[in-house]
């Protein structure tokens, strides 16, 4: 049986954000088609050269992305050697690409795209305002150009993304394969109904683009509505203490243990995300619980549903208003039958295993 080597960003975390979860579930799908046994792991940031990254940021203009530096490379290089692939979780580390195929290495590299990450980078990942920010940004924009260059197999999440790497470097991926999580999540009675004063939920963890989108739907939807929102998310505490006016009476879960019942207890969904690339993993856990969901186009990218059957399509505060309006007058089963037949069908883990497995036989 041939063996891979795995090159994972780091460790996954105890409340795992959505790029660790897509990561893990990357790193299963080759245990499932490699064996167990056959499939090693090495971590970019493997707890013991955190001491080397205050150097790192001046590799930037070598396309060496934050974390990883010539040593580190070397190091997997050498250990490559002993493997039949090489699956490089995230195309911001092409540089390790270009190297394995520089230094002769006569395996097989596997590049995921987890976002467009020149595009990530520059409209979403990065403030405006930080120094040196187009220093970064090309240095992503070199790591997805060596990805789609030098490995053998590049998989992509989405054809949106797909087609701007075929715009920006020429080649389209040879797999697309959407987010999918395993089922944890069963179907609930369609007696609970939605409640007159709906609990709506947004879940995620704090970073820009999920800031942003709460932020303007605390202002922009929240005062023309009958309803309750929460907000649940890792680290989410310090966006309530950025803005205590805005939250005086929101309720903030930080760093929660599960986020099981919270999915369970709301009537619906709001996912208020107007940038990024790839696919957002809250999504697809919304309709892994069979959720009602209002989302804006970026939050439904990639997934392929009739989004009114969902919940609906809301891009502008008018639309949520009328959405969240809709529930307030007219109570819903509180479990979306429909949402969970799409995450059952199309993004839930036997389906795209299969799909996985196929891009080694080519």
């Amino acid at each position: 049986m041939p063996k891979i080597l795995f090159i994972w960003y780091q460790r996954p975390q105890p409340i795992p954000n959505g790029g660790d979860q897509c990561s893990c579930r990357n790193f299963a799908l080759c245990q499932q088609v490699f064996g167990e046994s056959n499939v090693a792991s090495i971590y970019i940031h493997d707890g013991k050269n955190y001491g080397r990254m205050a150097v790192a940021p001046f590799l930037f203009l070598k396309g060496y992305y934050y974390g990883i530096t010539p040593s580190r490379i070397r190091m997997i290089v050498e250990e490559a050697q002993s493997y039949d692939y090489v699956f490089i979780d995230r195309s911001l580390f092409g540089v390790l690409a270009k190297v394995l195929k520089e230094c002769g290495y006569k395996g097989r590299i596997v590049a995921h795209f987890h976002n467009v990450e020149r595009q990530y980078f520059d409209q979403a990942k990065l403030p405006k305002w930080l120094p040196f920010r187009n220093v970064i940004v090309r240095c992503a924009d070199q790591n997805d150009r060596w990805s789609m260059q030098f490995a053998d197999k590049v998989i992509a999440l989405n054809k949106r993304d797909d087609e701007e790497l075929f715009r920006l470097y020429g080649r389209h991926a040879d797999l697309l394969l959407p987010i999918a999580l395993p089922d944890v999540a069963e179907n609930q009675s369609l007696e609970t109904l939605t409640s007159r004063k709906p609990l709506c939920l947004t879940i995620g963890s704090y970073f820009a683009p999920n800031n942003e989108g709460i932020l303007w739907f605390i202002k922009n939807v929240l005062p023309h509505v009958d309803a309750t929102y929460k907000v649940v998310g890792k680290n989410m505490h310090r966006l309530k203490e950025e803005h205590p006016d805005l939250f005086e009476n929101i309720e903030v879960v930080s760093n929660a243990a599960s986020l099981e019942p919270y999915f369970r207890e709301a009537d619906v969904m709001i996912l208020p995300i107007f940038s990024g690339s790839g696919m957002k993993v809250k999504t697809c856990e919304s309709l892994m619980y069979g959720k009602n969901i209002l989302g804006t186009s970026e939050a439904f990218e990639g997934y392929d549903a009739e989004y009114d059957k969902i919940g609906g399509l809301c891009d502008t505060a008018e639309q949520f208003i009328e959405k969240i309006r809709f529930f307030s007058n007219h109570s819903q089963p509180r479990f979306n039958q429909y949402a969970r037949a799409i995450y059952r069908a199309n993004y839930c883990y036997e389906v795209v295993a299969d799909k996985f497995a196929h891009l080694f036989d080519r």
